[in-house]
């Protein structure tokens, strides 16, 4: 398979400015690089982005995160390396990115686990988070 059109973000210079500020108020924000790099990982995971997917590991790796977490990422649910709150950020992101996979795809449980584990501040650097890396 080849691409159709070049990235829509290269194409327009500015956008590509936008969504790097965007990224970067993320990471200026509450959550802990090592949460929004795991989030970033498992979206690009979904989406099929080997560039993404390589990009993030190392980035989570320069964060700290270890190999046995990482590895791990796309089965979060039964792996033992994962906190309630990433276990939550990690369902929300794949709520999220399979928004159209679902009639209700960001269901009460998943949205009441995230909040129970992130304050109103938290929650919205989470969501532009996934928002971002889902562009």
């Amino acid at each position: 398979m080849h691409a159709r059109m070049k990235n829509p973000v290269l194409m327009v210079p500015e956008a590509m400015t936008a969504l790097q500020a965007l990224g970067a108020s993320t990471h200026q924000g509450p959550l802990s690089p090592k949460t929004l790099e795991l989030v970033h990982l498992r979206a690009s995971q979904i989406n099929g982005c080997s560039v993404c997917v390589d990009g993030h590991a190392k980035l989570a790796k320069k964060a700290g995160e270890t190999d046995e977490r990482l590895f791990a990422v796309a089965a979060w649910r039964d792996a033992p390396y994962f906190n309630e709150p990433e276990r939550a950020a990690l369902a929300l992101t794949e709520a999220l990115t399979r928004i159209s996979d679902r009639p209700d795809p960001v269901s009460e449980e998943v949205w009441n686990e995230a909040a129970r584990n992130y304050d109103e501040d938290e929650l919205a650097n989470l969501l532009l988070a996934i928002a971002n890396i889902n562009v």
